[in-house]
């Protein structure tokens, strides 16, 4: 071998090597900025939630993909009818999805089916109309020796009531009292999946 085959062969290997170092790097350049724009939106903006569980039904069922909306929360306090998912208060391990009915400084109470909501706009209580719910009138207290009886909670600071949908089979405020701001993780922002019930969700109004 000459001395200009050796040189060709040589600068084919260096060509080689360059072009698989170029095509590593512009490989790991993707990763890195797919993972600087899907870690912070996964951990700080919004994450995934299946629900497990029947206690939200009918508006959510077992085994729904949702999204979680964790952001607005820091520019904002929640609202009455936001579906948040949570930390249970008595094990933070466990995560719940439940529907907020009693903000802070209300007096909620449960008497004969309905929910009634005493604050500074309403200091006689105003009976809540939950247009979500398939059956008005099925919100009772869990104690059995209180079915179709009265229940009532007041509400400090940063202090909530949560309900699920389906009042018959729900574990929520009526068992475990109330839930504390710092124990929500964020609202329900889109159900994904069944693909056949993606909707985006918005906050229900109410007749106050």
């Amino acid at each position: 071998m000459d001395e200009s085959e050796s040189s060709n062969s040589n600068t084919r290997n260096s060509s080689g090597l360059s072009g698989i170092f170029v095509f590593v790097w512009d490989f790991l350049k993707v990763i890195i900025i797919a993972l600087a724009i899907i870690l912070p939106v996964r951990y700080f903006l919004f994450q995934p939630f299946i629900v497990s569980g029947s206690s939200m039904e009918p508006n959510f069922s077992h085994g729904e993909y949702l999204i979680i909306d964790e952001i607005s929360y820091r520019f904002q306090d929640p609202t009455r009818g936001d579906v948040v998912v949570l930390r249970f208060p008595k094990d933070r391990k466990q995560f719940f999805i439940k529907r907020i009915v009693g903000l802070p400084g209300e007096t909620v109470t449960i008497d004969n089916g309905r929910v009634t909501i005493k604050n500074k706009q309403h200091p006689q209580g105003e009976v809540l109309e939950e247009k979500y719910l398939p059956n008005q009138g099925l919100t009772f207290p869990h104690n059995t020796s209180l079915v179709g009886g009265k229940k009532s909670l007041t509400l400090g600071a940063d202090e909530y009531l949560v309900l699920g949908d389906n009042r018959l089979a729900s574990s929520d405020s009526r068992d475990w009292g109330i839930l504390e701001r710092k124990d929500m993780i964020g609202k329900v922002f889109i159900r994904v999946l069944p693909l056949t019930e993606f909707e985006h969700f918005k906050t229900p109004a109410y007749s106050f």
